[in-house]
């Protein structure tokens, strides 16, 4: 595969305006609102084009119960929330490309088969995380998303890597919140599918090793990296964003980068006699090096593994940003598998 250079990496991508999913008709879903993750087909090897979840479960829930609202239900709303990001975008690639997308720019001729059965397991999720979510609370439903790769199925796969990567990061970060020990155990079982998602991906798509290392990596706030995910939502807000402006670097340990606000009008206010800092993430690893917010230029620690993983930094107001609220920028998300992804994927 040869691609172009672009001028700026980004987490702020936009994909086509995506309605709400529809609901299908086909007779062969007539058992859909029935279903249950685990015990049907139309969560593993579902072929068609429409979703196969029913149509209950494509709005939101009110709750039905007047107790308390269950010790983990906040968590699943949230993970909720950013499920159906996922899953929208899955299903929006089932219905934009058929295989001979795929093939006729030299992938396997089963990528599209995959992405269909993906599409399965994300609905599946969906359905898991709702049920998580007890009676007493509502249940989220999808939004209105704006996606932009167009027809460019070379553009939808990098950022389907980067959401399965991104997506483990989040997930090993909610389990620090999870209360009940169900909730964690449902976590790192959804977790592990996730990282065969992106296992598949890094094999047959992009011809890489699948492996991140001896350790994913973790961020402990992980509602910010739900933040990002409003980028897809209209309308958008959440906390500073940042990107990197291309300089010859691929964003790998040891290269220097600089910074930029996706938004240059939502932007921290910084005290010029204040120390702040970079505090970069790998694996379990955490590393802060004082941050100059004027010319926004930082190294990334050369000491961390290359073409390995993922990478995320924050700008913070304390070292190790020991708190979700010392957090002032970010988090940014760097993808170091496959390198293309930081030398593709650009701002629009």
């Amino acid at each position: 595969m040869h691609f172009s250079t672009a001028a700026v990496a980004s987490l702020a991508i936009s994909l086509p305006v995506l309605a709400l999913p529809r609901a299908s008709s086909s007779s062969s879903l007539q058992n859909a609102a029935d279903a249950v993750p685990g015990e049907t087909s139309l969560f593993v090897t579902y072929p068609g084009k429409e979703t196969p979840l029913a149509q209950e479960y494509l709005r939101a829930n009110p709750a039905t119960g007047s107790g308390p609202a269950g010790d983990d239900d906040l968590l699943f709303q949230n993970l909720l929330a950013a499920e159906w990001v996922i899953y929208s975008f899955y299903q929006l690639g089932v219905e934009s490309f058929t295989k001979e997308n795929f093939t006729k720019l030299g992938w396997p001729n089963t990528t599209y088969e995959r992405i269909v059965e993906i599409r399965d397991n994300e609905a599946g999720h969906v359905r898991i995380f709702q049920d998580q979510i007890t009676n007493n609370s509502v249940k989220p439903a999808p939004c209105k998303y704006q996606f932009e790769v167009g027809t460019n199925p070379e553009y939808w796969l990098l950022l389907q890597t980067y959401l399965e990567a991104s997506s483990m990061a989040f997930l090993t970060g909610l389990a620090l919140q999870a209360d009940v020990n169900t909730s964690k155990a449902a976590l790192m079982a959804i977790g592990q599918t996730e990282s065969r998602h992106n296992t598949w991906s890094l094999i047959d798509v992009w011809n890489v090793s699948p492996f991140a290392g001896p350790s994913d990596t973790t961020y402990p706030y992980p509602n910010q990296i739900l933040d990002l995910t409003n980028n897809f939502i209209v309308p958008r807000q959440n906390l500073p964003q940042l990107e990197f402006y291309k300089n010859g670097t691929t964003a790998s340990p040891g290269s220097d980068i600089q910074l930029a606000y996706q938004d240059p009008k939502h932007v921290p206010s910084f005290e010029d006699d204040k120390q702040y800092w970079v505090v970069f993430y790998h694996g379990v690893q955490k590393v802060s090096l004082p941050f100059d917010p004027h010319n926004m230029r930082v190294k990334i620690p050369a000491q961390f593994d290359v073409n390995v993983g993922i990478i995320m930094l924050n700008i913070a107001d304390e070292e190790d940003a020991p708190t979700r609220d010392s957090v002032v920028a970010g988090p940014l998300i760097l993808l170091e598998q496959p390198v293309a992804y930081n030398k593709v994927i650009s701002a629009v």
